[in-house]
């Protein structure tokens, strides 16, 4: 069944990929054949790569092969990779053009590898992206007969990290859940927590033998003893097991595998954004935000006009937050609320939804005026930040910033979060925005994203802010 699964998958993919190739290419071929283009001819043929070199099937059969290399066809989440998809494109474009360097020249070559990689990315992105909506369609349609993977958890039910495991499960696509098997012994195996107990470990092979299990997902701490059971029972079966890391439960830790005199050893240090990389996030930071508040400058205006329009007061709001080390800042907003509407908020905490004081959301707030509430939904309220970036007091990419009365409340582990700029949007934002009313899955996230920095990363979470805005899923 998994190698079944893997073939399609990679097969689906390649399709994809071919039809995103085929709608570049006929974009191209547009481009390349357009009249009305006609005034500006000598300046298209110049930037826009000629069809045969850009359109031939050796640029098909490279993107396939760069893909490939990059590792977008891996299981997981790889295929959704867009650093992967991106770096596969690279040298899929690269593999084509190098012989056109040495006949060209580098100028025209270098200008048509931009253009060819933009619009080949952006065209293989776009239907791999529709591809995974399809997908997700199709396995939450009734009456699509395709077999659901089946799955199996190795844990206590009424561990939270095993819950959250399961809710994250369902939540992207495996509906079918066969139940529990517990790593401690239990005479009374009934239904916990909406999932049946279906044994202990020992029980795990007479549990496979009479369920029909594609994947056991191992969530829980087990011994040596119990883990060596779960191998020789799934591989008999022909079951894949996953493990959860047990450091998953740790957002603050990094985890690295090292080995050190002959011995493989498992390296844990603390996540942080390192001077290189705190140099070249602040420059995409100083160049988005500058363009940013250049382009959206007239929209500015009008939300200006209407919260003075709308009620008296200012049109921005600035509050003391803390950022990167601990240190405190103003961030800016447009105004949402009424004036004095921070006066209210000791009045109002029975509301909170969250039951964290340190994540407060209340749904419909009273406090939130007409234009307020407009702003919140679509997070327009947020835009002023930019100027915060120019500052250098966030990123357009971080951890959320918290009050620094907060502080008073976080544990060790929790500070490991304050190890890098704090940002407009985050992995927090776009993984489920006010929905997440857990602190330590914020914190989890938060380090996270500290932990894989990079600026596909960066690309990544600032691509998918858009639809997670859109949506308007947990906005308020």
């Amino acid at each position: 069944m998994h190698a079944l699964r893997a073939t399609a998958r990679v097969l689906l993919l390649i399709a994809a990929d071919v039809v995103g190739f085929l709608l570049a290419r006929t974009a191209l071929s547009a481009v390349q054949t357009s009249h009305s283009l006609e005034p500006l001819d000598a300046a298209t043929r110049w930037a826009v790569p000629p069809l045969g070199s850009a359109g031939g099937w050796q640029m098909g059969a490279a993107l396939v092969v760069g893909l490939l290399i990059a590792g977008a066809y891996h299981s997981g989440d790889d295929w959704r990779s867009l650093r992967r998809v991106f770096s596969g494109v690279l040298l899929a474009v690269g593999l084509v053009l190098w012989r056109d360097l040495w006949l060209r020249g580098i100028a025209p070559v270098v200008v048509h590898y931009v253009t060819a990689v933009a619009g080949l990315a952006a065209s293989v992105m776009l239907t791999r992206f529709t591809l995974d909506r399809l997908i997700a369609r199709l396995i939450r349609v009734p009456s699509f007969h395709s077999p659901a993977e089946r799955v199996m958890l190795v844990g206590d039910p009424d561990d939270p990290a095993c819950q959250r495991v399961r809710e994250r499960l369902v939540h992207f696509g495996v509906l079918d859940v066969v139940g529990w098997i517990s790593p401690r012994v239990t005479d009374e195996p009934g239904p916990r927590d909406r999932s049946e107990v279906l044994g202990s470990v020992d029980d795990v092979w007479n549990v496979l033998q009479h369920n029909a299990v594609d994947t056991v997902v191992m969530c829980g701490l087990v011994n040596d003893d119990q883990l060596k059971q779960l191998m020789e029972a799934v591989v008999s079966a022909g079951v894949r097991l996953l493990a959860v890391s047990r450091y998953d439960r740790l957002g603050w830790v990094r985890p690295s595998p090292i080995s050190y005199r002959s011995l493989s050893f498992m390296e844990l240090t603390v996540p942080s954004l390192r001077a290189q990389q705190l140099w070249v996030k602040r420059g995409v930071d100083l160049l988005g935000a500058g363009l940013g508040l250049l382009l959206i400058s007239p929209l500015l205006t009008l939300i200006a006009i209407a919260i003075k329009l709308d009620t008296r007061g200012p049109v921005f709001f600035a509050q003391e937050r803390v950022g990167q080390g601990g240190r405190t800042f103003r961030m800016l907003k447009f105004r949402t609320m009424r004036v004095g509407a921070d006066a209210e908020k000791a009045r109002l905490a029975h509301l909170n939804t969250s039951g964290d004081a340190r994540l407060f959301k209340i749904p419909n707030d009273p406090r939130v005026t007409r234009v307020g509430a407009i702003l919140r939904k679509w997070s327009l309220d947020e835009l002023p930040q930019l100027f915060n970036v120019l500052r250098g007091d966030m990123s357009l990419v971080g951890p959320r910033p918290f009050f620094e009365s907060d502080l008073a409340t976080y544990h060790e582990h929790h500070f490991g979060r304050l190890g890098a700029l704090p940002g407009i949007t985050g992995l927090w934002q776009v993984s489920g925005r006010s929905s997440i009313t857990d602190f330590e899955e914020v914190v989890r996230l938060d380090c996270e994203y500290i932990h894989r920095w990079s600026l596909w990363l960066d690309l990544e979470i600032l691509v998918r802010t858009l639809p997670a805005v859109l949506r308007r899923t947990g906005a308020y």
